[in-house]
């Protein structure tokens, strides 16, 4: 039959191009924007030293979990902004406070939107301040 052939060739094809689109969206791909972009960064760790967070601003995508890792000589309490009400990204408050050595994730942050933090025991500083963009 050779119109049952001629369905029998395509199917790999289609085949391939399927697992090609979803090989790309399990690696984060799919999407029109860039895998790298120039700000925010894209990681699912900020680092805090004696000089404040690093990086200030990460992009993540949703339903991911952000590790602080205090690599300074003090703590630090890191919580969501507004201060001193921390509302409005409430899985950041469950990072708290961190002793010199310590690390933490946050809560799984499943909103498309950009969440603001700080150090609650330092909420002026802003070299302890930054976001995180979840998409």
């Amino acid at each position: 039959m050779p119109g049952f052939h001629g369905v029998r060739s395509t199917l790999p094809a289609v085949t391939l191009a399927a697992l090609t689109t979803l090989g790309g969206l399990s690696c984060g791909g799919g999407s029109s924007s860039p895998t790298t972009p120039s700000n925010p960064t894209q990681t699912n760790t900020i680092t805090i030293t004696a000089a404040g967070v690093s990086p200030k601003d990460i992009q993540i995508a949703a339903g991911t979990r952000v590790r602080f890792v205090n690599n300074d000589n003090r703590s630090h309490n890191m919580s969501s902004d507004p201060h001193p009400e921390h509302t409005d990204c409430s899985e950041i408050n469950q990072v708290g406070l961190l002793s010199p050595g310590q690390s933490r994730e946050t809560g799984n942050l499943n909103v498309v939107r950009t969440c603001r933090f700080h150090d609650h025991d330092l909420p002026a500083s802003t070299s302890l301040q930054g976001s995180i963009t979840i998409r």
